[in-house]
Formats: C-alpha cells, structure tokens, sequence
C-alpha cells in the first residue's frame, strides 16, 4: 500500500532531502552530528513536514523507531500504555543509535489522560528511549510536555515561503516525471500554490488526479477557488438547503480556504455589527477543522451558526 501512495514512496529518507526552513534542518542536523536525539516537540500546521523529517532524524541515526498516531490507537489510554511498554522497555539489539524513538504522531489529538502516561514515560524509559511528539496546536500539549522536550516551530512565512514552494514544485515535477505522468507546468505550479505549505496534501490531490489522465487544463474547473457569491445569497435568505448543496458541490476545496475566503469578504457581504461575530465563529470552526472527522460537516455547522447569527447587506 505504501509504494501506491505516492506521499510515502516519495516520503525523504535524509534531512537534507527535506523541504523545510534551513534553520529547522540544521536542527536536526546538529542532532546527527552529536549522535544524540532529545526528547522533542515539533509543532506546525498539517503536511508540512515534522513526521518526515522526525522519521528522517532516525534513519540517518541507524535509530529503531516506532509510530503511534494521536489520531487512531494514541487516543486509548490503555493502547498506549502497552504499545509504548512494549517497545521503550526493551534495548535494540541491531541499532547503531543511543536511543530507540517512539513517535506519538498529532499528539495533541490524544487525551490529557495519554499525555500524563507520556509524561511518565519519558521519565521511566529515559536510559534507552527519546520520545518525540509532533502536533499541530501546541497549546493542545500539556505543560509538562513542554517542559520535558525541545520544542521546535515549523514555521512558514514570509520570504521563505515562496523559496519552499518553489522547491516543492521542482520535487512534485521530478515525482510526475518518474511516474511517467504527462502535465503542465502552470497547472502543477497552481495545485502547489493552492495547497502549499501542506505537501501531503497536495501530493495525494496529485495523484489523485494523475489516475483521471494528464495533468493539464482540464483539470482547473475543479481546481478553481469556490465561487462564494450562490453562497452568501443562500445564507443571507437563511435557505439551509442550498448552503448544503453548495458545499457539498465544493468539497473539492479546502474547507479552511473557504472560511478564508468567507473572512476575506465579510466587510463587503455582512452588517457591520455582525461582522466581530462572524470572525469569532470563523475562527472557532477553523481551529476545530484542524481535528475533526467529517470536514463537510465542520463547515456546514460553521455557515449555518453564521447564517443563523449574522445580518447580511
């Protein structure tokens, strides 16, 4: 299955092949020239790269690692508690690193309950295991987390963002070529700007649309940004029916771009004192989207809090 998905046959193996700010790859790198891997914490918004480069740090390490997603089997206290039992309480016998590493992926998705195991774990199995923790909201992490790790940001701004986007389209153009897929260059540059900094995203939306044939302009009438004009008009006659059908007929978009787009555009399509409470829904489902299950339903609870509390112009 693996070798299918193309965001884990691609996935880098070494720091260096990694596309993230210099700063954070020297990091990493200072850690292969000690030969020493601290307890870390790496925090930074979806796809941009912290489970690669963790995955990374242990390969060139020659370190045995183990993976247990916050998402799945890390949210049972009992799960985890056996799993990291199993596998920090015993020393490798073929690794050539110090440490074995456990890595709780979207650590802040498990409850304040595994974290506190976590925490004790770190403590219990320190002569032979370094945890590593990665998550999208830190805030999300327990204290005294933070203050057993090294917490590094993954941060994606300004200059530097449009030196890693032009990186990573030179990396989805080598992936294309070696698939033997056909494309144009302006329709791969706009996937990678529509969903940069989330490379594993735009990867798997890729691929998706290398299986329905080339990736060339045909495909931008599904790539275009959602048209929020229909939208607004159903919000404002409050016609729940038709705020479900328009998204259900733009799922295609990231749902984060359309509150976006939606907070872009609120001085122009809301009343003035209702604006300040549509920025706080916004925000507050925007913050939700980054853990819930069912994205569909996370935007359409978020336009219907709007249409029903808000007063359009």
């Amino acid at each position: 299955m693996n070798d299918f998905l193309w965001v884990e046959k691609y996935r880098p193996k070494k720091i260096e092949d990694c596309i993230l700010p210099t700063n954070v790859k020297d990091t990493f790198k200072s850690f292969v020239e000690q030969g020493e891997i601290p307890n870390l914490l790496l925090s930074g918004t979806a796809g941009v790269g912290k489970t690669t480069i963790a995955k990374a740090l242990c390969y060139e390490l020659g370190a045995d690692f183990y993976v247990i997603n916050g998402s799945d089997e890390g949210r049972f206290l009992d799960t985890v508690r056996n799993q990291a039992k199993t596998f920090a309480a015993t020393v490798s016998l073929t690794a050539g690193a110090k440490h074995k590493v456990l890595i709780i992926d979207e650590a802040d998705n498990t409850t304040p309950d595994v974290q506190l195991l976590l925490r004790a774990s770190i403590e219990e199995f320190q002569k032979n295991c370094r945890f590593i923790f990665t998550c999208n909201f830190k805030n999300k992490i327990i204290e005294p987390l933070h203050s057993r790790t090294t917490v590094i940001d993954f941060n994606v701004r300004g200059k530097i963002k449009q030196q890693l986007a032009s990186e990573f389209f030179g990396s989805t153009r080598n992936i294309l070529n070696a698939e033997g897929v056909q494309y144009t260059d302006a329709v791969v540059a706009q996937v990678v700007q529509k969903y940069f900094p989330d490379f594993r995203r735009t990867l798997n939306e890729l691929q998706r649309y290398a299986s329905t044939g080339n990736i060339d302009t045909g495909i931008l009438a599904t790539l275009g940004d959602a048209k929020i004009d229909p939208l607004v008009a159903a919000l404002k006659a409050k016609k729940f029916n038709d705020v479900k059908k328009w998204v259900q007929q733009n799922l295609d978009n990231d749902p984060v771009s359309i509150m976006r787009k939606l907070y872009d555009n609120l001085s122009t399509t809301v009343d003035g004192p209702s604006v300040a409470a549509a920025v706080l829904i916004i925000a507050e489902y925007q913050y939700k989207s980054a853990f819930v299950v069912d994205q569909e339903i996370n935007l359409l609870a978020c336009l219907t809090q709007i249409m029903l509390e808000c007063n359009f112009k």
